[in-house]
């Protein structure tokens, strides 16, 4: 393993294998507890990318996970969902055993043929969340969450019928949208960091919106607002819908409706002048988000104030 290609693990086998433990019991899913890992990453930092969907519920895990740019340490015990072909790294410290507790379930994609889930999982956007935007659970969650891994552990080492695979989806599901409602919960009860991101949210608006950004590079995208909160696009929209009800790009929307009823009001300029400082290359395009926005036309929002 090197530190700068990423080492891919392409099955659910071989994970097993580079991990020292035994073969699995079923080559496309797989509940492993992370008290019976027998190997160890080493001291050199590695990159890994699996082929297949991983959830991890880690305690006491002396390690710095990577993921992009974000460094996050699980010491105090989070969930953290990644989808196959994410690039994550692992940092141990040197001569410091990693002792880890907690849970890891892997699901190959052909697990999901031609089920409902195989569509609607792309649906659940925190296998997009960076490493540092983890699950945070109460020991109540916790305890729901080990109980649904250990039941699709006990099923997949049940006798397999035609019946099996409909169960092992059916609490996969249920997991997965534990795992959304326990998010949510995190939006709200984290207010401090929550409205803190808010805080900068309308800090880097105000400005971008305030310099000559928005004339010579148009509006700002998603991805970089949450280059500059350092959070994922993901989690900042779904951050922003729970407790605003609006999405990173609605906030954007309404920053330039303020921003444009603004020169509208107190300036001469034309709307096309108006529209071409505020970004926009075709003054038209302008005007049918402002009627969008507002129920008025740029011209018929001016002549209110007169």
């Amino acid at each position: 393993m090197t530190t700068t290609q990423p080492y891919r693990i392409k099955s659910i086998s071989e994970y097993h294998q580079v991990m020292g433990l035994p073969k699995p019991e079923h080559p496309l899913i797989s509940v492993i507890n992370l008290e019976s890992v027998q190997r160890e990453p080493g001291n050199e930092p590695i990159n890994l990318v699996f082929d297949f969907y991983s959830i991890s519920l880690k305690r006491n895990c002396k390690a710095k996970f990577k993921y992009g740019q974000q460094r996050y340490d699980f010491d105090e015990g989070v969930m953290f969902f990644m989808a196959p072909g994410q690039v994550f790294g692992i940092e141990t410290e040197k001569d410091v055993p990693i002792r880890r507790t907690g849970w890891l379930l892997l699901v190959h994609p052909d697990f999901l043929w031609n089920t409902a889930l195989a569509k609607t999982i792309k649906h659940y956007e925190y296998f997009d969340y960076s490493v540092n935007e983890a699950l945070f659970l109460s020991d109540k969650e916790e305890t729901a969450i080990i109980d649904i891994m250990q039941s699709i552990e006990q099923e997949y080492k049940s006798n397999i019928d035609k019946f099996s695979q409909s169960i092992i989806i059916a609490q996969l599901e249920l997991l997965l949208v534990q795992s959304d409602r326990f998010y949510h919960r995190q939006f709200i009860t984290r207010k401090i960091t929550n409205h803190k991101i808010l805080t900068r949210l309308e800090e880097v608006l105000g400005n971008y919106f305030n310099s000559d950004d928005l004339a010579n590079k148009g509006l700002p995208s998603v991805q970089y607002i949450a280059d500059k909160l350092n959070v994922s696009p993901n989690y900042l929209s779904d951050l922003l819908k729970v407790l605003t009800g609006q999405s990173t790009q609605q906030h954007i929307h309404d920053k330039l409706i303020e921003k444009s009823k603004e020169k509208l009001s107190t300036t001469d300029l034309s709307v096309s002048e108006i529209a071409y400082e505020l970004g926009f290359e075709h003054p038209q395009s302008f005007s049918k988000l402002f009627r969008a926005k507002t129920l008025l036309s740029p011209l018929e929002f001016r002549q209110s104030f007169k």
